[in-house]
């Protein structure tokens, strides 16, 4: 790329939000910028804002969106497909309006409901689903029987199911009633009905089921059925663990 080429690094910094013009070149001064991991401490430099890795304060910038990148909170009772053969409600019917064509991150069983991202990037759907990239999911779990410490124990140690081990990054007990406990559990693999069958190797049957939270991307407040683009932080925390 010449000199003449690319975009003024400010300006770059400003159009994703970080601060106004002048701000950046403050940011810029102080040393807390890096292109493509070298710290720029000059101003006017030039970059390509599609293929530049940029960073404030080790925090990525991602790209200008060319993409679109949700989160939607997925209804229990909704099948994880655009489309089904057989009439169920779909994902497709909470995507009306929609002008672009998405597509789902991975799935959730018609019976799980929380967290699905939806997106019409490809490349970036394809990295963050691959197992390889290990990104953690958080499920709630409202099981049968109250779960003491002596269980939690063995599931951070590692079940065996029928298909191979398992071993929860994380698992902590929110709340104990009479009959039932409500239990975090982190896992960073994704088979089909993972945390269902986890739960039932220690004699804890899943009752209800949520998950919360990909990697850095939480749930938090979105109301069930509804839809939220990834924040700047989200989108430049997911392309770092991808390697994009």
């Amino acid at each position: 790329m010449t000199e003449d080429e690319g975009v003024r690094l400010q300006k770059v910094l400003a159009a994703a939000g970080v601060g106004s013009r002048r701000t950046c070149e403050d940011l810029i001064h102080e040393g807390r910028v890096e292109v493509n991991g070298e710290l720029v401490m000059t101003q006017g430099m030039r970059v390509n804002p599609d293929t530049d890795v940029i960073r404030v304060d080790g925090s990525r910038i991602p790209p200008p969106r060319h993409h679109a990148y949700l989160v939607l909170n997925k209804p229990r009772g909704i099948v994880s497909t655009m489309e089904d053969p057989e009439g169920r409600p779909c994902l497709a019917d909470l995507l009306v309006g929609r002008k672009e064509r998405l597509f789902h991150v991975g799935r959730l069983d018609t019976d799980t409901e929380g967290l699905l991202m939806l997106t019409n990037d490809g490349d970036f759907a394809h990295k963050l689903a691959h197992p390889s990239y290990e990104v953690p999911k958080t499920y709630l779990a409202q099981v049968v029987g109250i779960v003491d410490k002596k269980t939690v124990t063995r599931l951070e140690r590692g079940v065996t199911l029928e298909d191979g081990p398992v071993k929860p990054d994380k698992v902590r007990v929110i709340s104990r009633a009479a009959d039932r406990s409500m239990v975090e559990i982190v896992l960073h693999e994704g088979r089909n009905h993972i945390v269902r069958r986890t739960f039932d190797a220690v004699g804890h049957p899943v009752r209800r089921l949520a998950r919360t939270a990909i990697g850095p991307v939480r749930l938090g407040k979105l109301p069930v059925g509804e839809l939220r683009d990834l924040t700047t932080a989200e989108l430049g925390q997911l392309l770092d663990v991808i390697g994009r």
